[in-house]
């Protein structure tokens, strides 16, 4: 009899490490009640991107809010960086039983976003893509394809042999075109300084070569598209997302005057308001 006990005990353990190591990818916030909402940070931000969204969100909504893997303080992860982030999401959607959660996502979390409702058409209510693209490559690299990209590249390297001070002058430079509200400025720069910096390097890669352009014509549910107008002409910006988004046959495209990239901090107000708006409609 104790030996069976024994045996149960070591199968427990067992069974809790495997379900818990499924999902070393991300740390998830769980807030609210009602509807399940995940919310997904950009690359190298934190959930705290989303402090002022959950605020209102969760009075609502259950909100989940990731922060992923090699940023914040969440430990890296060895590549595929990406691929498996998406595949833990799944698990994660499946172990919590989530009913047609709906998914917010800024830029790489909009890219996310559209990948894991790519490949599972019926699991997810709606997304809300803020500034993302079905491919970042695309927007950078004339005839884009995948193999264009390399993880060993001059660039790369770079990056990964830069010191604390050379990587704060190229963030805080980043982040000045990344929102208006200098304000929030600081904290993008220091979001980006606490990531693990492989995760930075060649995640960011593993972005880069992630083409959905042709996937997201198997996404049916509503999409609406959250498009900043601030450094491009409206027109540049309208060909762009016309472009990235040209298979996805239900979508919403709004376009957001006078924001960068973080449009949840430069039109804070209206942002919050189209998100609550859309979520409960």
């Amino acid at each position: 009899m104790q030996t069976f006990r024994k045996i149960l005990i070591v199968l427990t353990i067992l069974i809790s490490y495997t379900v818990q190591s499924q999902e070393t990818a991300f740390q998830v916030k769980v807030t609210g009640k009602g509807d399940p909402v995940l919310l997904f940070p950009g690359f190298s931000c934190t959930d705290d991107v989303w402090e002022d969204t959950v605020k209102e969100l969760s009075k609502t909504h259950e909100c989940h809010i990731f922060t992923f893997a090699g940023f914040g303080d969440v430990p890296a992860i060895e590549s595929p960086w990406l691929e498996t982030i998406k595949n833990d999401v799944s698990t994660y959607v499946t172990r919590k039983k989530l009913h047609k959660p709906t998914i917010i996502g800024h830029s790489m979390g909009g890219t996310l976003a559209l990948w894991l409702a790519s490949e599972n058409p019926n699991t997810y209510k709606q997304l809300i893509i803020v500034d993302g693209l079905a491919s970042i490559g695309a927007l950078m690299i004339p005839n884009f394809s995948s193999d264009k990209v390399s993880y060993d590249n001059p660039f790369a390297k770079q990056q990964l042999k830069m010191d604390t001070t050379a990587f704060n002058k190229m963030a805080t430079q980043m982040a000045a075109g990344m929102t208006l509200n200098k304000e929030k400025q600081p904290q993008i720069v220091a979001w980006m300084e606490q990531a693990d910096r492989k995760t930075y390097v060649y995640g960011y890669i593993d972005l880069m070569k992630l083409d959905l352009r042709e996937n997201i014509q198997n996404i049916q549910i509503p999409v609406t598209i959250m498009a900043a107008v601030s450094f491009y002409p409206k027109p540049q910006v309208e060909k762009l997302y016309t472009e990235q988004y040209q298979k996805l046959t239900n979508k919403n495209i709004l376009y957001v005057e006078n924001s960068a990239h973080f449009i949840m901090f430069d039109q804070a107000d209206w942002f919050l308001k189209e998100v609550l708006k859309v979520v409960k409609g």
